[in-house]
Parts: C-alpha cells; sequence; structure tokens
C-alpha cells in the first residue's frame, strides 16, 4: 500500500536550507519513483511561533531542530547544550519557510497522488514548564545527546489538572490542519533516544494513549505513523512486555509503525510483526548525510519479502528514512524498484542495466564497474551502522579505525574501469557524479594507507618515514581532493553556505546562518558534542577543516619525535579544537560554482596512485 520517504532528521541533514525549486524537484522525484507516504514537517515551527508556548524552540534550536523533531530538545545541560545558543532565527524566515515553500509542497504533493504526513506534538515541553503550577505532573527524562526534554503526556489524561489548561496538547495540531488541511496520517515520535521514566508497561500504555487521543480530540480519523527507532536504540529498556504496552496504547490499525533501520537491524521479526500494528519496512542507509560509498544490496533485495511472508505479517509497504540524502542515489533506485516486485532481483543483472540507464547509454567499462560495487561497498553483511569513521574526517589520533567491509581490490578495479570510460562518457553529467564518487572513495582508501604509515612511523620513532608519508598526505592527496571535488557543484561547500545565507535579511543573519550551517557539518554542537557525525567530503572542507587538523597532528608527531616526549591525546585535543573553531568562524566565501577539470584531475590522481594501489 505505502512507499515511505523521509527521516525526521533529512529536515536538518539535507533539506534546511531548501527552497521552492529545490523542493519541486525532489517531489517530482518521488512521484516519478512510486513514493506515496512523505513527510511533510517544513514550516511547523511558525505553527508553534502562533501557539506561542513553543517559542522556546526558535530560540534553541537553530539548524539543529532535528533532535526536537526525535522528542530531544536541546537545553541547558553541563554547558554542553544550553538555550539561545547561536540563535534565535527571526520572523522572515519562519514565514519564508512556512507561508509560501509548505504550501506549494503539500499542493504539489497532494496533487500527484500523495498522503503528506504533518508532524503532531509528542507530549515534550521545555524545561521551564517546571516553575509553573502543576509542576509536579511532569516527568523529565534525559537523552543521550546531554540534552533534556520533559514528558507529560500521562499526566496530559487527566484534563482538570491545571497543567493541561496551560499546555493545551491539541492546539498544535488543530493550528496544523487549520493552515495546511490534513490528510490523516500524523508522525510523533515519544521517546527516541530518551530513556521513559518508568518501565511499567501501564505507564507506556497511557504515554501513547494520551498522545493519540489528543490527535484523535482533533482528528477523529488520525493515524498515529512513529518511527520504531527507539526500539533499536535502547534494546535493554524495550523488552516485549514495553514493547507490547506502548504499541497497544493504540487501537490496533490506528498506529503505523516505521521499521526504520530493517536492512540491517529489524523489529518486526522479533516484536512478532510489531504485536498486530502495521510496519512499513524501511532502508535507514545513511547517518548524517556523510558521504561514502554504502548499501546492503543483498539485504534490501531479499529481507522485505521476508517480512510479507512472516508469520502473521502486518506489513504495509517499504520505505526510504535516511537521515541524510544526495549519496549512494543507487540505494534508494534499488529499494523503490524493490516497493513494486513479487520476488528478488538478480542484482548483478540490475546493476548493468542500472548503469546504462543511468548514463544513457551501454559501456562495457562502466557495467562491470558497477558489478565490482555491488560485490563490494554495496554488499555490506556485517551489522554496523553506515557512518563513516574514515580517519580522513574524524578528529586524527593514534587510535582511528581503519577497518573496511568489503575488497579494497574490487574498488580500485572499479576505479580503473571507470577511469577507461570516461573517454566515451565524459558528456554525462551522472557519470561524470560517478567518477568523482568513486574516485573520492579510492582516496579515501588512499588515506588509511598513509594513516597507518605515518602511525607505524610514529611508533617505530622513525622521523624520515613519518616525514615521508606525512608529506604525500598533506601536500598532495589531500589538496588534489579538494581540487577534485571543488571540480562538481555537487561536492561544494559554498553552495551549502550559500543557500544557508540566502535565507537571511541582514548580514547579522546571514552569519548566524552561516555559523549554524559550518557547525553541523563539523563541530555538531558549542563543544564537538557529537563532533564530525555529519562529516562530508566537500570542495573547501577537505583543504579548510580537514588538512588543518591533519597537519597539526603531523607536527605534533614530529615534535613528540624531536623532543622525546610521549604523544597525548588530551592536549591535542584542546590544540586542534582552536583549530575548528577557527574554521567555523573564518568568514571566508567558498565558491558555489565549480572549477578545474574533472576528467583531467581524475587522470592525474589515477596516475599518481593507482599504481601504488596495485
Amino acid at each position: 500500500r505505502f512507499r515511505y520517504y523521509q527521516n525526521v532528521c533529512t529536515q536538518s541533514y539535507s533539506f534546511a536550507w531548501w527552497d521552492w525549486k529545490r523542493w519541486e524537484r525532489e517531489i517530482d522525484w518521488m512521484a516519478l519513483s512510486g513514493i506515496n507516504l512523505p513527510l511533510a514537517f517544513t514550516g511547523q515551527e511558525a505553527i508553534w511561533q502562533r501557539v506561542q508556548y513553543f517559542f522556546f524552540v526558535l530560540n534553541s534550536l537553530c539548524v539543529f531542530k532535528l533532535m526536537f523533531f526525535m522528542s530531544s530538545v536541546l537545553c541547558k545541560k553541563k554547558k554542553k547544550f544550553w538555550e539561545g545558543w547561536r540563535c534565535p532565527f527571526n520572523l522572515f524566515f519562519l514565514m519564508l519557510s512556512f507561508a509560501f515553500p509548505q504550501h506549494s509542497i503539500l499542493d504539489r504533493m497532494r496533487s500527484l497522488g500523495m498522503i503528506p504526513v504533518l508532524p503532531a506534538f509528542a507530549g515534550h515541553v521545555p524545561k521551564a514548564i517546571t516553575r509553573q503550577p502543576g509542576k509536579h505532573t511532569v516527568r523529565a527524562l534525559m537523552s543521550s545527546f546531554s540534552a533534556c526534554c520533559l514528558d507529560c503526556a500521562a499526566g496530559n489524561q487527566k484534563r482538570s489538572q491545571p497543567l493541561f489548561f496551560m499546555v493545551p496538547i491539541e492546539l498544535p495540531l488543530k493550528e496544523m490542519i487549520k493552515e495546511f488541511g490534513t490528510d490523516h496520517i500524523y508522525n510523533a515520535d515519544t521517546f527516541n533516544e530518551m530513556t521513559p521514566s518508568s518501565s511499567d508497561p501501564k505507564y507506556l500504555a497511557a504515554v501513547s494513549a494520551a498522545v493519540f487521543k489528543s490527535m484523535t480530540f482533533v482528528d477523529p480519523g488520525a493515524v498515529w505513523l512513529m518511527q520504531g527507532w527507539l526500539f533499536i536504540n535502547d534494546e535493554v529498556f524495550w523488552q516485549p512486555a514495553q514493547v507490547k504496552a506502548l504499541l497497544h496504547g493504540v487501537p490496533i490499525g490506528r498506529m503505523i509503525i516505521l521499521d526504520l533501520f530493517a536492512e540491517t537491524f529489524p523489529v518486526y521479526s522479533r516484536t512478532e510483526s510489531f504485536y498486530g500494528q502495521p510496519f512499513i519496512w524501511c532502508m535507514l542507509q545513511n547517518f548524517g548525510g556523510n558521504l561514502g560509498l554504502y548499501g546492503s544490496a543483498e539485504s534490501v533485495n531479499q529481507h522485505p519479502f521476508k517480512a510479507r511472508a512472516f508469520p502473521n505479517s502486518t506489513m504495509v509497504g517499504t520505505g526510504l528514512t535516511p537521515e541524510g540524502i544526495e549519496q549512494n542515489d543507487v540505494m534508494y533506485e534499488l529499494m523503490n524498484e524493490i516497493g513494486w516486485l513479487s520476488q528478488p532481483l538478480d542484482l548483478l543483472q540490475w546493476a548493468s542495466l542500472y548503469a546504462q540507464r543511468r548514463y544513457g547509454s551501454k559501456n562495457a567499462d562502466a557495467t562491470a564497474a558497477w558489478q565490482l560495487l555491488f560485490q563490494s561497498v554495496y554488499n555490506s553483511t556485517y551489522l554496523i551502522k553506515n557512518h563513516n569513521h574514515n580517519p580522513l574526517v574524524k578528529r586524527p589520533s593514534l587510535q582511528m579505525s581503519t577497518d573496511v567491509w568489503y575488497n579494497r581490490s574490487y574498488v580500485y578495479e572499479a576505479w580503473r574501469l571507470m577511469h577507461k570510460a570516461a573517454k566515451s562518457l565524459n558528456s554525462s553529467r551522472t557519470f561524470k557524479y560517478d567518477l568523482v564518487d568513486v574516485t573520492r572513495q579510492a582516496m579515501e582508501l588512499e588515506v588509511i594507507d598513509f594513516y597507518t604509515e605515518i602511525k607505524c612511523a610514529f611508533q617505530n620513532g622513525s622521523l624520515s618515514n613519518l616525514l615521508t608519508a606525512g608529506g604525500v598526505l598533506l601536500y598532495d592527496l589531500l589538496p588534489e581532493l579538494d581540487n577534485l571535488l571543488s571540480s562538481d557543484n555537487r561536492f561544494l561547500l559554498g553552495h551549502w553556505l550559500e543557500a544557508a545565507r540566502s535565507l537571511a535579511t541582514n548580514k547579522e543573519e546571514a552569519d548566524l546562518y552561516d555559523f549554524n550551517a559550518r557547525n553541523q557539518v563539523t563541530l555538531w554542537g558549542p563543544t564537538g558534542n557529537i563532533l564530525d557525525y555529519a562529516n562530508k567530503e566537500w570542495g573547501g572542507l577537505i583543504n579548510d577543516y580537514y588538512t588543518k587538523r591533519w597537519y597539526l597532528f603531523l607536527t605534533t608527531l614530529v615534535m613528540c619525535l624531536n623532543s622525546g616526549e610521549p604523544y597525548h591525546q588530551q592536549k591535542f585535543d584542546q590544540d586542534v579544537f582552536k583549530v575548528e573553531m577557527g574554521f567555523i568562524n573564518n568568514k571566508k566565501t567558498y565558491p558555489s560554482t565549480p572549477t578545474g577539470d574533472t576528467f583531467a584531475i581524475v587522470n592525474r590522481l589515477f596516475l599518481k596512485y593507482y599504481p601504488k594501489m596495485l
């Protein structure tokens, strides 16, 4: 019945600065892909402002608003996150993201036969509310992001209590429907990345019953759509009794669960198909909008059909739930196609046809390259989260992971074949993108090798080897990688920053949005709270952020060898934080249009590094 699309996080990791033109293109892609159940969250901040008691959100979230959607509110906690940090957005920003785009988005979605999912209120309120009358009805919850929020859903069942009248839980949804109309399906997430204050099944059932009651009070035909991430994130807490209680607080059939990460950690199979509630089998695929070739193609190809055949299955659709988009196009195309099939595909044959469709002509080298990619980077069979932990994009240390889940030689050979195919496919825009992406992946692997050489040289006390490996990394590989990424407009830091600044009404706001855009892809918080979580390999970011960190790391190692002093990671972290903040505050303008000849740069990299790979 359903082909679902979006994660609540996608709003911040990818959609934060979109205008209507970009939204229109995305919605048309949804329609062409068969999507019929997308989230429609744009502009909800303006609704919160309208109902006033949520005005605190404007002063606490900035571009990291995704954490509110997942029921985690950024607030003061040991000076890690705090209300008012680098905010607020002004009312023009709200109207810009609300009055025009959201109405256009919904009109477009509905005209193409989609069912837009609007946000509902999950019952979480700001910490300051505990200072008001009725505070005894509020229970505090702590999230893993050192944030805090408050759950008053169970207390809201007693409509006579002062807290209910102070915070009418139905009001946001009522205003949402008044402004945007409704298709009767609403998203709300109660305990994502948070531990409920009680594991008592009665309490958990009361919470979900209260949230659903608020929906049906406004819309008697309401259906609640909930992300199932909480059941993966804290398996210890969510035992069968707790899961069943939360789900059965809502009448069977009036809740749809997104089995959010089913390609790796399916929940339906350990919950007897969500104890009778309908669910959608989803491919999460990406965390934080990281770049990097990755996919669990075999799982995507096989497991949705197993879920359909599961005893007493309540599966009602397939879905895409990436935290960030604009990478690994092939996996989204594969998942969308699976939603229409009755049995698995021949993946290698499909990969061959994909290459032909994508480039508009048949090319034996490109076809062979894609078959190799499907046998390597797109064939993850490990229980891992696709988060880019390559040393390139992590704060340097002597303890970084160098593991990969695939046969590296397959990627090197795929790169060779793509390099060869460039002679006949250089007019294809999609081929150019893929050539950059595969080359970028090969360079990631080279960074691993240079890091390993650097680490071994330091541990063996070999200054000459350290200088040789470090010199090539700093003065050739990383600058050339930045050149490569800067040659394609889909890999530009400047594009992200320009989009952020374009929403401002004055220079002060432009600087604020620029700061938020930079911070999200680097420190993610005032002190690096979830450092490099949303890392990106973009032209401009390689040279002015990652390379500068590597320079400090290498010079620190050299100084340690020369002085005979040990390396101290804590001291380095303090020093490199200044470098990271320096990038965030440098106010430098980065190009938003590509520079350089992609094919010439790829050829140069190939001639220099491919023989080393062999």
